[in-house]
């Protein structure tokens, strides 16, 4: 059990002294100490009392060695996404920490993108992923890296690696943001999100490529969901008349495929 050191662990990360948190809490600050020292048993009451304090389920405090936990997993905890709290709400990540104890980002290549489909939520799995940091970016948060396919996010080239923040909250899905979605059955997509959970339990996902339809996906069918940041590419972007050009090509030979598949139909 690792409820003494994590009372410690809490009280010093705050910043407070065992004076403040135990006039807050209602006890001798040598009651506090026992706790602290494992001397002293908490009660129920009182570990109620610890519970509210930090905002933390009783559960967590007693079970898990907060110690261990990276900078985003103690963040996430501090702003409520407690698993004993939110229960099956909790989206548990997967995720691995450099020596420093701070937030790797993980790289998923194009050849580990079949695997990730399944080993998402397989820390074995994870483990084994290449990592790396980008240090503009906030260690509050938590981020990784998927390498992209295809033509229907141009003017993102193709192979490009998109970097996401993980989304714990998808009811914060936002429209006309670009979002990286795991999928049961289409596996890793790239896509501008329509957020439709709340109305019909569904996504609307849009292309940037106007040559793409866009299409509904069951919020059941959803494993995953990354909000996009950035991304790196060794191409340089096309420009605007260069694209212009080539959707309307492309588009008006969609267009006789389609009259000539009528044809054939008839």
């Amino acid at each position: 059990m690792y409820f003494k050191t994590n009372i410690k662990f809490l009280r010093k990360r705050r910043g407070r002294t065992q004076d403040e948190v135990s006039f807050v809490l209602e006890m001798k600050r040598s009651t506090l100490s026992g706790y602290e020292n494992g001397v002293g048993q908490p009660n129920m009451e009182t570990l109620a009392k610890f519970s509210d304090y930090y905002g933390i389920a009783i559960d967590t405090l007693v079970k898990v060695d907060l110690t261990m936990l990276s900078e985003h997993q103690l963040s996430q905890l501090e702003r409520g996404y407690d698993i004993y709290i939110k229960g099956s709400k909790l989206r548990v990540l997967a995720t691995t920490v450099g020596a420093d104890n701070e937030e790797n980002i993980e790289l998923v290549n194009e050849k580990a993108k079949a695997g990730y489909t399944t080993g998402f939520a397989d820390p074995d799995y994870i483990r084994i992923l290449p990592t790396f940091r980008l240090p503009f970016l906030s260690k509050q948060k938590k981020y990784r890296t998927f390498q992209i396919s295809g033509d229907s996010m141009l003017p993102i080239p193709d192979g490009s690696y998109v970097t996401g923040e993980f989304v714990q909250d998808w009811h914060t899905l936002r429209d006309r943001d670009a979002y990286i979605v795991l999928t049961r059955d289409d596996g890793i997509v790239f896509k501008v999100m329509e957020n439709k959970i709340k109305e019909e339990r569904k996504l609307i996902l849009h292309s940037l490529n106007p040559l793409y339809e866009p299409y509904d996906i069951a919020i059941a069918e959803v494993k995953e969901m990354w909000k996009f940041v950035n991304y790196i590419s060794p191409e340089i972007p096309t420009t605007n008349k260069m694209k212009e050009n080539l959707a309307e090509e492309l588009t008006a030979l969609k267009k006789q495929v389609k009259a000539i598949q009528m044809k054939l139909n008839l």
